[in-house]
């Protein structure tokens, strides 16, 4: 059955038996023998020989010592030795990235918290571990748990994308080139550490997903799964299909029956060992053609999704984890990174559909670097971003963000930075008058973030760092760098002073959270936006009555400005980005109440009229309540 088949990391790897005998279980099976050395037996490649046993799998048991304690220690390392057909023995001499460390410690992490219930509207805070600390080195797991976590809270989200933790040689792939799938990186800590942060999130309220890769796996064959049983298939297709070009990677072979053992199963180990809340596919284009996406562009029409092109083995192996997920966990989220478009993506098995939850809406982070680069300001298309904004399938829920690690990464910037670039080193002080750049990009930092988190889509994602306008770019050690680790952290400390203008992007990141965690405009229907108006420069729209305003005009200001609302009564602010303390002019009255007129206007039975400031740093968003409102502006462990 599906329950025991997806729990086969409990039969392969190794095992602990009730005696402290291990059983060790693996499938090579292009193999001519398997031997395992390590530690235990002074790294002898022969004394220890697998049994072969039929379908290519091989099994080893070794009895306990004498003093009846297992024969390999905790924490001691171990390694396969492949003889090949061909005669070649797949061991080399030399050390390796890392090695395969047998984790079984007298006592494991006790978990004392449930998990959360999954939340109506998503807000999902992207982070990576290692780089989770102002400090120039890989931050850890507890450092995590101690400092970050914390202000995940305090910002209002109640999700974390956890990247980077499937263990991976390369620091610098960005966690994305796979070596071990039933590992979590070693170089933030122990497991131990992890399934504490994991656990720690759950007592806040807080689900984390983990960044899964089971789209491609590492061209790595010492640590790796490439060539473990010396073919040059077993857990790929054989090249040229099993081979990435761009990412010089390997691609599963999702109709192998042991292929869909090891993938499913990895993804309730996940679940059951660490305690995670669901997953975010990394991807999922890649997976769904067989040409990956790779020199494709998708217009929308149906005759790109259905069709030869399609990889349907990887389309049935989506379906059947979004199955077995949702089947054991209700709870479970899972999200998917396609850029495609696919139809269906988000809907129910039973409708023919993939059966994910949401779908990264990967168009509107890219719209922006697009207008932050080629527009000046008075040349910004309101109907082009309510169009980008609002393009999306029916029924189907994405999360919108206006940047994520990708536009962070080196070779791009982060939205801030593009918006301020070297500005940010020398004018950020709140001791001093902003200048008209830092003035423009505070007031559109806070409205480009908003516009996405109501109109963009029914979940909403910010990466770590970007809530307060993280200077630069994200660079990880390599070579091209002189192995530096300046650009791979995270300068929380430029929060921590109201003397920066840090902490104001911050305060405004925290409370744009927590009055959607009021008002719920994620989880309700799509908005309907009354005006888009070229000439003003100006957005309106309302959702789960609550009303907002932008004026993304750069210099005109608008007294008496008539705004549709459906909903009769009385209408007050409840988010405002002019105030002082977002680092805005604190311009409008907030004991003003702002009544309704029996006028339609723009599709709507009523209106209000407002008051609106231009862009010279006093953007100007409203929100309604009943009304709010805010200014604009291989099985290893």
């Amino acid at each position: 059955g599906l329950d025991q088949f997806t729990r086969s990391y409990n039969s392969f790897g190794v095992q602990r038996l009730p005696d402290n005998s291990l059983f060790f279980r693996e499938w090579a099976p292009a193999a001519e023998a398997l031997f395992l050395t390590g530690d235990f037996n002074g790294w002898d490649k022969f004394s220890h020989p697998y049994a072969k046993k039929e379908f290519g799998k091989w099994e080893l048991t070794i009895p306990p010592r004498n003093d009846k304690s297992p024969a390999v220690a905790h924490g001691s390392k171990l390694k396969v030795v492949v003889h090949t057909k061909d005669g070649e023995r797949l061991y080399q001499e030399k050390a390796v990235i890392y090695d395969w460390v047998h984790w079984d410690p007298p006592h494991h992490y006790q978990v004392i918290h449930p998990r959360p219930k999954k939340p109506s509207s998503l807000r999902i805070y992207e982070a990576h571990v290692g780089i989770a600390s102002p400090e120039g080195k890989i931050a850890s797991y507890t450092n995590f748990t101690t400092n970050v976590l914390p202000r995940i809270k305090e910002l209002g989200y109640n999700c974390i994308q956890l990247m980077a933790i499937m263990e991976h040689a390369y620091y610098a792939s960005f966690g994305y080139q796979i070596t071990s799938f039933f590992a979590a990186s070693s170089r933030y800590g122990t497991p131990e550490e992890l399934k504490e942060l994991i656990d720690v999130a759950h007592s806040l309220g807080i689900m984390v997903l983990l960044d899964v890769v089971h789209s491609h796996a590492s061209n790595n064959t010492e640590d790796g799964l490439n060539h473990f049983d010396g073919s040059d298939s077993c857990f790929f297709h054989a090249p040229p299909r099993g081979e990435h070009s761009l990412w010089d990677s390997r691609l599963f072979n999702y109709s192998s029956w042991e292929v869909q053992r090891f993938l499913l199963s990895n993804l309730r180990w996940w679940m059951e060992e660490y305690g995670f809340d669901g997953f975010r596919f990394d991807g999922v284009t890649s997976m769904l053609y067989h040409h990956h996406g790779i020199g494709t562009g998708f217009s929308g029409g149906y005759s790109e999704y259905f069709g030869l092109q399609v990889d349907e083995d990887s389309l049935v192996y989506l379906m059947l984890a979004n199955h077995i997920l949702h089947d054991l966990y209700p709870d479970c989220i899972t999200v998917a990174e396609d850029v495609s478009g696919m139809p269906a993506l988000c809907r129910g098995l039973e409708e023919g559909g993939l059966g994910f939850d949401y779908r990264l809406a990967m168009a509107i982070p890219d719209k922006w670097i697009q207008i932050l680069k080629e527009r000046k300001d008075e040349d910004w298309d309101m109907g082009n971003i309510v169009f980008t904004l609002t393009n999306r399938r029916y029924g189907e829920k994405c999360i919108a963000y206006a940047e994520s690690h990708d536009q962070a990464l080196v070779g791009d910037k982060t939205l801030a930075f593009w918006l301020m670039d070297k500005e940010m080193y020398t004018s950020m002080s709140s001791l001093i008058p902003m200048n008209s750049i830092i003035d423009r990009g505070i007031q559109l930092h806070k409205m480009i973030r908003l516009i996405t988190h109501s109109l963009g889509g029914e979940g909403y994602l910010n990466f770590i760092g970007n809530e307060f306008g993280h200077p630069e770019w994200l660079d990880f050690p390599r070579a091209g760098n002189n192995e530096s680790y300046h650009y791979a952290r995270r300068q929380f400390n430029l929060v921590e002073s109201d003397q920066l203008r840090y902490s104001q992007l911050y305060r405004f990141d925290r409370d744009m959270n927590w009055t959607e965690d009021k008002y719920g405009w994620l989880a309700a229907p799509p908005a309907f936006v009354s005006a888009k108006h070229q000439e003003d420069k100006v957005i309106v729209f309302d959702r789960a009555r609550v009303v907002f305003v932008l004026n993304f005009h750069p210099s005109k200001s608008y007294q008496d400005y008539r705004v549709a609302v459906e909903v009769p009564g009385k209408y007050k602010i409840k988010l405002d980005s002019d105030l002082g303390i977002y680092g805005g002019h604190g311009r409008l009255d907030h004991n003003t109440d702002f009544f309704s007129e029996p006028q339609p206007y723009n599709g709507r039975n009523h209106s209000i009229k407002v008051n609106l400031f231009p862009d010279d740093g006093e953007r100007l968003l409203w929100g309604g309540g009943s009304c709010a409102g805010g200014r604009g502006g291989r099985w290893r462990s």
